[in-house]
């Protein structure tokens, strides 16, 4: 097997160090944005890591049709721009349509399909052709084994840098579980694997009209994601205060905490 490689930018994303992608579940206001992305940055630098900067401008899948989307295409992309190039830092955004992948490869390096949408094979030619990198979450309804079939769909239209991640499976009803044997079956696809240790911590919908969660199992799973051998990098959401924001406080992590469990990680 060969050691897969993803590149945004100037940087390269390795089995041979743990990456990082980080940051609020969506975009709220400006100051918070470059707050967070600030501190990820310095973060980045004092563990000599490379940390994603990651945030939604829009989430189109909420539990009700009350729960808050985001502050919008416009807009957030005016801001993801503005975080990549003040921080030099690579930037990763959700995208939902296909029409919407070509003017999103512009302001970010790193596409995401979200998890419900993985095999939506017009978004994923879409994204594969902006020259991007694409991150494929793998649906809760899917196997390990059948994101094969996901990846090959995004290299056979063009994609030379291709990540997978892991964001627990539907377990009967409001609970999500992590096969943590299930790493192997992905990093054999021959892609960089990722594991999603927030959303994995999930209980969908079990607010009645939003998901709750329980952030404190997010570090637990992780390690023991890490143990597998078959992990490269690490999705966590985080935020100063998670209890105030509009998406997913359940499951994201204080950021005061994160250097701590970057540092679990890595050492």
């Amino acid at each position: 097997m060969q050691n897969p490689t993803v590149q945004l930018g100037a940087h390269s994303l390795t089995t041979e160090r743990p990456f990082f992608l980080a940051g609020p579940c969506v975009l709220e206001n400006r100051e918070l944005t470059f707050e967070i992305a600030g501190r990820l940055a310095e973060l980045a630098k004092e563990t000599e890591t490379t940390i994603v900067f990651k945030a939604s401008f829009d989430k189109a899948n909420r539990s009700s049709i009350q729960g808050g989307r985001g502050i919008g295409i416009e807009q957030g992309l005016e801001w993801l721009a503005a975080v990549r190039a003040e921080f030099q830092m690579p930037v990763v955004t959700d995208v939902h349509e296909a029409a919407q992948c070509a003017l999103v490869a512009e302001s970010v390096d790193l596409l995401q399909i979200p998890a419900f949408l993985c095999r939506q094979t017009d978004l994923l030619v879409a994204a594969a052709k902006t020259g991007r990198a694409v991150n494929v979450k793998k649906g809760q309804f899917m196997a390990p084994w059948d994101m094969g079939n996901v990846a090959t769909k995004l290299t056979d239209s063009g994609c030379e840098n291709v990540m997978l991640t892991e964001r627990g499976t539907s377990f009967g009803y409001g609970r999500l579980v992590v096969d943590m044997t299930g790493f192997r079956h992905m990093a054999a696809t021959n892609h960089l694997v990722v594991f999603d240790a927030t959303h994995s911590v999930q209980e969908p919908a079990s607010r009645g009209d939003a998901t709750g969660g329980d952030r404190t199992l997010a570090p637990v799973l992780a390690r023991a994601a890490m143990a597998t051998g078959s992990v490269h990098g690490f999705f966590f959401e985080v935020h100063p205060d998670p209890d105030s924001s509009p998406s997913d406080g359940a499951n994201m992590l204080q950021i005061d905490t994160f250097p701590g469990v970057i540092d679990e990680l890595l050492n």
